[in-house]
């Protein structure tokens, strides 16, 4: 029987764990945001405006490839938190092995697929022809490197799989540092521009990477597998990717929608869309919380699911819920005071930034009153992936696709910014909602079934 060394997700009060786990996340997160942030700031200053519009108009494309890996590891890795929950030792160990086989398929589909449709996708996507090489020399080179971020993040997520959430957050933040450092090095001393910037990220990603291993065979032995444990597994292989595909299929559907929302973008002159980019960079420091609290839901409803207490996932989801009302309103608050008076951040001092504000504060306002509704997003889809229902959960990819795809057409038709930058909020809204209903309902199935098979369990599931 193995014995628990992380944080064990089924004991304690759930509002405390799930709190100090996406606290201790989200400065990973923030971390590894740092990383496109400091790509934006740096060529925004030592470079041109264009470079910078360029790094940012690349976000949903790198968005699209990241969060479609990572939904496939992250599924993975739910495996990973069931078997734990359930104490089995065997278990744990096959699904790092197979999911450790499976990561790699991924990364070589994704490093191929990128480079030979990267050129013609940003010209679909309408960018700017003064932005073009600029956004192309930094995109293909992410994807040339792409197997780095993609392994780091599966032996991160096996780390948090199991509770250990402090441990893949020191690491991001030493190669945070690493990555300013190489950055300013290949951008200012090499003048390499854009492809100096993505080249900082990869290696960068490549070094937090290789610490994740060595800490994992030097101080989890429960993750590190042994030589008979390599085997390929037919049943262990078949059950992560019934969690990953969908998960993956879930990412890159709201990708893909923000690859259309870029088009509507795009229609705009390059000042509009550098104003976007520059926005939605400090947004995605503010909204990071939200993403966070959706991978701590994935280890805390995996646990329980494999230690079969569904009344303790509907505590956690409550515990979310309430932690970000608070959480949504004072990112609310933040990022609309903020956003004009640190817009010059990511320009050169020669730059007239005040022509770029009316654009990001358009920006910025529609999408903050929305952020409760992103934050739901994340806390019922993670949940309801967690407890076998990944293929129900895209469904939300679904509703936002159709809600951005709507908003967005409307808006190159209409050619009004103003509804272009309505896409997302309405797409939270629809999505959020959307989660909300189906996860009550699966919540009531899996109760009806655990009680049918152990009626004595009833009292302790329906509490």
């Amino acid at each position: 029987m193995a014995k628990r060394t992380d944080t064990d997700m089924t004991k304690g009060n759930p509002m405390s764990i799930i709190f100090r786990f996406t606290m201790t996340l989200l400065l990973g997160n923030v971390a590894q945001q740092l990383y496109n942030i400091v790509d934006t700031i740096i060529v925004g200053h030592y470079v041109n405006p264009q470079a910078l519009g360029a790094v940012g108009a690349t976000g949903t494309v790198m968005f699209l490839m990241i969060g479609t890996s990572n939904g496939l590891v992250t599924g993975f890795t739910i495996v990973t938190s069931q078997k734990y929950g359930a104490i089995d030792h065997k278990g744990i160990k096959e699904s790092v092995t197979n999911g450790f086989y499976l990561s790699l398929i991924t990364a070589a589909v994704i490093t191929i697929a990128g480079l030979i449709f990267m050129r013609p996708l940003l010209k679909l996507m309408n960018t700017p022809e003064d932005i073009f090489d600029y956004a192309y020399a930094y995109i293909s080179t992410i994807c040339a490197g792409i197997v780095c971020m993609i392994m780091y993040n599966y032996f991160a997520s096996l780390m948090r799989a199991i509770g250990n959430s402090k441990m893949p957050l020191l690491f991001l933040l030493f190669s945070a540092a690493l990555n300013i450092g190489l950055d300013l090095l290949f951008i200012i001393s090499f003048h390499l521009e854009t492809f100096g910037a993505a080249l900082a990220t990869v290696i960068s990603q490549g070094i937090a990477m290789a610490l994740c291993v060595i800490y994992i065979y030097a101080k989890m032995p429960m993750l590190r597998p042994e030589k008979h444990d390599w085997k390929i597994s037919s049943s262990s292989i078949k059950q992560q990717l019934k969690y990953g595909i969908p998960m993956a299929v879930q990412y890159s559907i709201t990708a893909s929608g923000t690859v259309i929302m870029q088009s509507a973008f795009n229609v705009f002159d390059s000042v509009a869309v550098t104003a976007i980019a520059a926005a939605s960079k400090f947004q995605g420091i503010i909204t990071q919380g939200m993403f966070t609290v959706g991978q701590t839901m994935a280890a805390y409803a995996g646990q329980n699911y494999g230690a079969r207490d569904m009344g303790r996932i509907r505590q956690g989801v409550k515990a979310a819920l309430k932690i970000y009302v608070v959480y949504s309103i004072a990112a609310a608050l933040l990022a609309v005071f903020l956003v004009p008076h640190v817009l010059w951040i990511f320009f050169d001092s020669e730059v007239d930034v005040s022509v770029y504000i009316p654009w990001a504060r358009t920006y910025i306002i529609e999408c903050a009153v929305c952020y409760f509704f992103l934050a739901m997003i994340f806390i019922y889809r993670h949940t309801i992936q967690s407890i076998g229902y990944a293929s129900i959960a895209m469904v939300l990819g679904f509703v936002e696709l159709a809600a951005r795809i709507i908003t967005s057409f409307y808006a190159i038709y209409a050619h009004n910014y103003y509804i272009a930058v309505a896409s997302d909020p309405l797409a939270w809204i629809a999505a959020g909602l959307c989660g909300m209903f189906i996860a009550l309902s699966i919540f009531k199935k899996i109760e009806k079934k655990w009680n049918l098979a152990e009626p004595e369990k009833a009292s302790k599931v329906l509490s």
